[in-house]
C-alpha cells in the first residue's frame, strides 16, 4: 500500500518559477527513503506539501488516504515533520516531551529515554535553550523516532552531527522501521544515509528522476572500478581516484555490485536523459 501518493503536482512561491513541476511520486511504507539532491531542487517544499504545511497549486496530494491541506486529526498524530530549523523552546527535555508526546498516540517514553542515552544526552533536566545546536539536534531526533508515527518525514537530520552521532542516527532510524512505517529523509549529504536506505529518489531540475529500491538500480546500473578509462559504450559516468577509475554503467549482464550513492548522484547530474531513458524507456 502507498502511504504517500503525487499526482501531477505543481508548485511555486508567489509570482516564482515553478518550484515542482508536474511531480507524480508513490511512496510505500515499510521501507526507508533517501530523498536526494542538490539545495533548492525543491526537496523541502516536496515534505511540506506532503506534511500539509503547503498546499498544492494543482494536482493532488494523498497521505494516508487523507488530503493534508485539510489537516485532519487521524492523519496528524500519525505524521511527524522535522524540519532543518529546530524549534525554540525554553522547556527542559522533560517538558518538551510531557507537552508534545501526547500528540502521538504511539509514542514511545522508553525508546525516547533510550535514544538519548544513545546520543549521550543524560539529563532529561537540561533546557533547550541552554543546549548547543548539535545536543538539540539529536533531542528532536530522539523525539521524532519515538513518535512511532506511520509517516516520518526527516529534513537533513544529519545537519549539526559529528561522524559518531551520524552512525547512531543510522542505527536508530534502521530500528525504527515497521512494517506499517513509512520514513523518508531528505538530504544533500548522500554518504550520511549509506547502509540505511533501501528506496532513493533523487530530484533534478525540480523534477523526480529516479525513485527506484536500491535492488532495482543495482540491476540496472553496474558500479565498478577499473584501473584504466578503456572506450565502453556502457559506461554512463567516471571519476578517477586515486583508488582507480570508479564508474557508473548500464548493467547489461545483470551483473552484481554494491550501490555507490554519492556515485549514483553525481551521475544523474552529468548524464541525467541517459539515466531516466535507462529507467523510463517508454517516457
Amino acid at each position: 500500500m502507498d502511504a504517500i501518493h503525487l499526482r501531477n503536482v505543481d508548485f511555486s512561491y508567489s509570482n516564482k518559477a515553478k518550484l515542482l513541476s508536474n511531480v507524480s511520486l508513490q511512496i510505500p511504507s515499510g521501507h526507508i527513503h533517501g530523498l536526494l539532491g542538490k539545495n533548492g531542487e525543491g526537496k523541502s517544499t516536496l515534505l511540506k506539501l506532503i506534511a500539509g504545511l503547503l498546499f498544492p497549486q494543482k494536482g493532488a496530494v494523498d497521505v494516508l488516504a487523507f488530503e493534508p491541506r485539510k489537516r485532519h486529526p487521524e492523519m496528524l498524530r500519525d505524521i511527524y515533520f522535522l524540519s532543518e530549523e529546530l524549534p525554540v523552546s525554553t522547556l527542559s527535555i522533560a517538558g518538551f516531551e510531557k507537552v508534545y508526546a501526547p500528540f502521538y498516540p504511539n509514542f514511545s517514553a522508553e525508546q525516547f529515554e533510550n535514544h538519548l542515552k544513545e546520543f549521550d544526552i543524560l539529563s532529561k533536566n537540561w533546557k533547550m535553550n541552554q543546549l548547543s545546536h548539535g545536543q538539540k539536534k539529536k533531542v528532536i531526533v530522539a523525539f521524532a523516532l519515538a513518535t512511532r508515527t506511520k509517516i516520518l518525514l526527516m529534513d537533513e537530520p544529519t545537519n549539526g552531527l559529528d561522524i559518531p552521532s551520524k552512525g547512531q542516527f543510522r542505527r536508530m532510524a534502521a530500528s525504527a522501521l515497521e512494517e506499517e512505517r513509512c520514513i523518508i529523509i531528505s538530504t544533500h549529504q548522500v554518504r550520511d544515509l549509506d547502509s540505511l536506505i533501501d528506496t532513493i529518489i533523487i530530484m533534478d531540475e525540480h523534477e523526480i528522476v529516479i525513485n527506484e529500491s536500491i535492488d532495482t538500480i543495482t540491476d540496472r546500473l553496474l558500479f565498478r572500478v577499473k584501473e584504466t578509462n578503456e572506450p565502453d559504450d556502457t559506461v554512463i559516468h567516471s571519476e578517477d581516484t586515486l583508488r582507480g577509475i570508479y564508474q557508473v554503467c548500464e548493467n547489461r549482464m545483470h551483473e552484481d555490485s554494491k550501490l555507490d550513492i554519492e556515485l549514483l548522484f553525481n551521475s544523474v547530474y552529468i548524464n541525467k536523459k541517459r539515466i531516466q531513458q535507462i529507467f523510463h524507456p517508454q517516457a
